[in-house]
């Protein structure tokens, strides 16, 4: 019998870059390079180090200037790394300038993103959306280590007439791809959108917010379904979830929607409108935010943008202020529930819960209940609805 040896897939090890203009504080480039690690690990990616350059605008031909490049360079080559990635997105040209000069694969934010989402979605849908998105990205971006539209694909890439063959060949693919997608993905829309019209006569709350929030573990306790998937990690939810809740014999159609992030890739949200739809059509909002994080009125931001952008910026809306188990009290040096929250805008309430710890949650349930029956009521008139309890 011959040798055998027994190989194990070799993770794959990661550079990643960012710049810092001058008015960005340290702890703030930091924060954005641990979110650009967390995305990396998403992947399976293991991050070897980080490379920051201060500078206000990137460089036109390589995004970070020449003695950064040469250092980045010089530590990819000795330390053997296969991938770099840049916490923005890179043009066509300096994609093609970083792997040549670099000779390892290159990703920036908005496919590092992409590929999450391909990995994390489960129905038909969603992977229609997520690959016709990817697809629209890489088509201007094509290189030799892109060639067959594989991140597994390994080596250097292929060099001369034979890659450029081998690019055209992959841009014809992608256009016929992209063709048939959109076919697809509007037979799938036009489904949803039947689907959608036989739930009118109820009452729709869609759940937003912030990647790892904890959006789909207030999912799984109002609805208590233990099926329900619920961790902290990126994008734990990209396919829309549904269900049925009652709450004292109120019913309401409860959905949860993929997590919102700093610099989500256009296409993507282009083409996650229809799954988005849930959240435009939604009575009520609940805005989840994770009260625990550093920055998490930065990410309000990004959530309440996005929504703007989607025609669902002005929906009426609770905001759930949740971990605050992972806080101090003022005392301690924790946050003040009573200062730096909007409490001025009508169509918005405020609630504080800790989802894991049941902290607050029968009170927010009770809030919810009487936004439910209100809407409810304006439906069914003669409903005798029943006072929470």
């Amino acid at each position: 019998m011959g040798d055998y040896y027994l190989t194990e897939k070799e993770t794959e090890r990661a550079v990643l870059v960012a710049l810092s203009p001058q008015k960005q504080s340290e702890e703030k480039t930091q924060e954005y390079l641990d979110e650009l690690e967390f995305l990396a690990s998403t992947l399976g990616i293991e991050t070897s180090k980080t490379f920051v350059q201060k500078l206000d605008k990137p460089d036109i031909r390589s995004f970070v200037g020449k003695g950064k490049l040469e250092e980045i360079h010089t530590y990819v080559v000795d330390r053997e790394i296969n991938i770099v990635i840049f916490d923005d997105d890179l043009t066509p040209s300096q994609l093609r300038n970083l792997e040549r000069d670099l000779e390892v694969k290159i990703y920036d934010r908005s496919l590092l993103i992409l590929d999450i989402f391909l990995k994390r979605a489960k129905t038909a849908q969603a992977k229609t959306q997520v690959e016709l998105a990817r697809y629209q990205y890489l088509m201007p971006r094509l290189t030799r280590m892109w060639t067959h539209l594989e991140r597994q694909r390994g080596g250097t890439g292929t060099r001369g007439g034979a890659g450029e063959k081998e690019i055209e060949t992959d841009r014809r693919m992608i256009r016929d791809q992209i063709a048939v997608l959109k076919k697809k993905l509007e037979k799938i829309d036009k489904q949803g959108e039947t689907r959608r019209k036989s739930r009118e006569g109820v009452v729709r709350v869609a759940l937003v917010g912030y990647t790892n929030v904890g959006k789909s573990t207030i999912m799984k306790m109002l609805c208590k379904e233990e099926e329900i998937y619920a961790k902290d990690e990126l994008f734990a939810t990209v396919d829309s979830t549904v269900r049925k809740v009652v709450i004292n014999t109120v019913p309401f159609l409860l959905s949860d929607t993929v997590g919102f992030i700093r610099k989500l890739p256009h296409n993507l949200i282009e083409s996650f409108k229809s799954t988005l739809e849930e959240v435009r059509e939604a009575d009520i909002l609940l805005h989840v935010v994770d009260i625990s994080h550093p920055s998490f009125e930065e990410q309000m931001t990004v959530v309440n943008d996005t929504l703007t952008e989607l025609g669902a910026g002005d929906k009426e809306m609770i905001v759930v202020y949740n971990k605050i188990d992972q806080l101090g009290s003022p005392e301690e040096g924790g946050f003040d529930f009573s200062s730096g929250i909007d409490t001025t805008s009508t169509s918005k309430t405020n609630i504080f819960i800790s989802a894991v710890k049941k902290q607050n949650v029968a009170e927010f349930r009770r809030m919810l209940f009487e936004k439910v029956k209100k809407h409810h009521l304006q439906i069914y008139p003669n409903y005798l609805a029943p006072d929470y309890y």
